[in-house]
């Protein structure tokens, strides 16, 4: 899989964080159910290993992913529970450079222009703003979409349900990444009602 496949699924990647390994089934069936496919788990909690493997054990519909993957260790991991791509919150051409040789699906995160340089340099053409609206939003985005006409982003970091169209409307970004798709509280309370809701929500985003 190539991560500019993950585009065709919807227009925005929920960011999962979760700390209880038996949330994460009844969470992504509650994304699914809302036609959120692709899920980006965070390896931002001791669960978060155990969680991504009983999403894919259990729920095969899902394209599952892992995020915040920080180093070759964490690559290597999450390819052997048998993700289908990573998203890393930065860039080191250590890392670009191992997951093209495991062959996992890597969209690496950046913040300023050297950073897409050197994601390039590695033939990398679609990543991850983070953490968007704090380096610069879709300014920044705007501002990148001539000297790096060649590059897609998917921004992340900040933005809501009301400025995910604003980011969506711009010509090079293909899909954004959303923590309000889960919030703490439904996650906690099993609120998978709302989850569904949410999930829904996406789809009338993109105009």
């Amino acid at each position: 899989m190539n991560t500019l496949d993950l585009i065709a699924h919807g227009p925005v990647i929920p960011v999962i964080v979760l700390d209880r390994v038996e949330d994460a089934v009844p969470l992504a069936r509650a994304l699914v159910a809302g036609g959120v496919k692709v899920l980006e788990v965070t390896l931002r909690t001791p669960a978060a290993l155990k969680c991504i493997e009983a999403m894919i054990a259990e729920v095969p519909e899902a394209i599952v992913g892992a995020g915040t993957v920080r180093s070759v260790d964490d690559a290597r991991a999450v390819q052997a529970l048998g993700c289908q791509f990573a998203v890393s919150p930065g860039y080191t051409s250590e890392i670009g450079r191992a997951c093209l040789d495991i062959g996992l699906p890597l969209l690496p995160g950046v913040s300023t222009a050297s950073e897409v340089m050197m994601a390039n340099a590695d033939g990398y053409r679609f990543l991850k703003l983070f953490p968007a609206t704090a380096v610069g939003g879709v300014n920044l985005l705007k501002a990148f979409a001539s000297p790096f006409h060649d590059v897609v982003f998917c921004p992340t970091g900040g933005i809501t349900l009301e400025t995910a169209p604003q980011f969506l409307s711009l010509p090079n970004v293909k899909v954004c990444g959303g923590s309000w798709l889960t919030p703490a509280d439904a996650v906690k309370n099993g609120d998978w009602a709302r989850i569904t809701e949410l999930a829904r929500q996406t789809h009338t985003l993109r105009a």
